[in-house]
């Protein structure tokens, strides 16, 4: 299936413009506070004195970390935390079971009748052309504008699919932004750029001696995001021996280090990214399906660029401000050519083109945008200012010349993009949209020393 059929085909099962988000409600049936309601979406539901609880009852007779109600692929599953008086259900006391619909849980001497159900809400585009750092004016970016914004605010977690470039990071950081964590740590985990042995530790965090080299103990990326939001950019890089470990994270909200015994509970709310089709992963018997259906409870796809070039003009000038440069040195005809490309590296393509394109025409004395032909996408502008640094051979041809200065743009690149990355090979690549052994292999050629 090619890429425009795939996105047809996403937008088809969205055709409603609705979400539906499971929650629940726990009325007061006995107690001091007798009659009120409480609203959950949260995967975890904390009841108990401490004012840190989701549901506080003052009562006597309740510990302060009392129960929880957890949901997993199955529903809701009660769990009693080594409560004083116990927890109940439907009169029997559990130390861990279901719930079904209209159950009653006792929590001391208080009684909590359980009620689950969805929520349709409906999705409208947005009338903004800009949220967070994302812009758009086409009508699939404000829809998913439109979704964001009603989706942020809650504690659903969320699954940003998209190609390479399509800007899934923005989407994530936008979503913690809006949301009621916005104060709290975001914290990112490139799945697929941690060796696979250590990916456990980047997650989970490692105590002191769990394995050779683990010299200190190390807080994971799941501890450090206490209180805020976990991004989990590449989730499809995972290996499906710690899919399980993740899944259970998700389900409870605690976590062990790598070499510990100590359970810690965490806060967090998730946000993940793929450019893989789970649903194919899935069928490969690569990807575990519950651990997919416990991600996607809010699923967003992230258009390529070709889908949506009306965006373009708004790109480059939201680009172009950025770079400190004016819309108006960009020259009509170049404007048109961006039109004309395919973008197989979407919105971080044109980025990049746009940045190199402006770092050059500065080298060569411009202050335009006249460098459509350094990024392969068409002729050169002739200007009177323009001084070049290399000069032409008349002896050679015109293939040498060309591979001269496709040398000088390559050394004087590559020197700059490691300079911006501070010497991170890893991150020159994703920032360049290249392949890190296609970057170590310039690198060389160029006799480079990094670091």
């Amino acid at each position: 299936m090619d890429n425009d059929l795939t996105a047809k085909t996403r937008r088809a099962q969205s055709a409603d413009r609705a979400i539906h988000l499971s929650q629940c409600k726990l009325v007061v049936l006995q107690g001091s506070q007798r009659g009120r309601e409480y609203v959950i979406s949260s995967d975890v539901i904390r009841i108990g004195k401490a004012e840190s609880s989701d549901i506080v009852l003052p009562e006597d007779t309740v510990s302060r970390v009392h129960c929880e109600i957890l949901r997993d692929a199955r529903g809701y599953l009660l769990r009693d935390l080594q409560s004083t008086n116990g927890t109940f259900l439907d009169g029997a006391e559990v130390r861990e079971a279901y719930v079904r619909a209209g159950s009653v849980v006792t929590v001391g001497t208080v009684q909590l009748k359980f009620q689950p159900f969805e929520e349709r809400i409906e999705i409208l585009p947005s009338e903004a052309e800009r949220l967070g750092t994302m812009v758009g004016r086409s009508l699939l970016m404000r829809e998913i504008f439109g979704l964001i914004e009603r989706v942020a605010p809650t504690e659903a977690t969320v699954l940003i699919e998209g190609e390479t470039g399509t800007g899934k990071d923005q989407a994530a950081r936008t979503i913690h932004e809006l949301s009621k964590r916005s104060e709290g740590p975001f914290v990112v985990v490139d799945c697929g750029a941690v060796a696979g042995n250590l990916i456990e530790s980047e997650l989970f965090g490692h105590e002191k001696g769990a394995y050779t080299g683990a010299t200190a103990t190390r807080q994971g990326a799941f501890e450090l995001a206490n209180g805020g939001t976990i991004f989990l950019d590449e989730l499809g890089e995972l290996s499906l021996e710690l899919q399980p470990k993740l899944l259970r994270v998700l389900e409870q909200r605690e976590i062990r280090r790598v070499g510990g015994s100590r359970t810690m509970r965490v806060d967090i709310r998730v946000v993940a990214a793929t450019k893989q089709d789970l649903r194919s992963e899935i069928a490969k018997g690569k990807f575990r399906e519950d651990l997919y259906f416990r991600l996607s409870v809010v699923p967003i796809y992230m258009p390529a660029l070709r889908e949506r070039k009306d965006d373009i003009p708004l790109l480059v000038h939201e680009f172009a401000r950025k770079l400190g440069a004016a819309e108006a040195d960009f020259p009509p005809e170049g404007m048109d050519m961006l039109a004309a490309h395919d973008w197989p590296g979407n919105v971080r393509e044109l980025r990049n083109i746009l940045e190199r394109g402006l770092y050059l025409s500065k080298q060569m004395g411009s202050e335009a945008f006249k460098f459509i032909n350094i990024t392969g996408l068409g002729a050169p502008r002739p200007s009177a200012q323009r001084s070049v640094e290399i000069e032409f051979d008349s002896r050679d041809s015109y293939r040498a010349n060309k591979e001269r200065w496709n040398d000088e743009f390559e050394r004087r690149y590559l020197n700059w993009l490691l300079k911006r990355a501070d010497g991170n090979i890893s991150r020159a690549a994703r920032e360049a949209d290249m392949d890190r052994k296609y970057l170590h292999k310039l690198i060389k050629k160029h006799n480079i020393v990094v670091g």
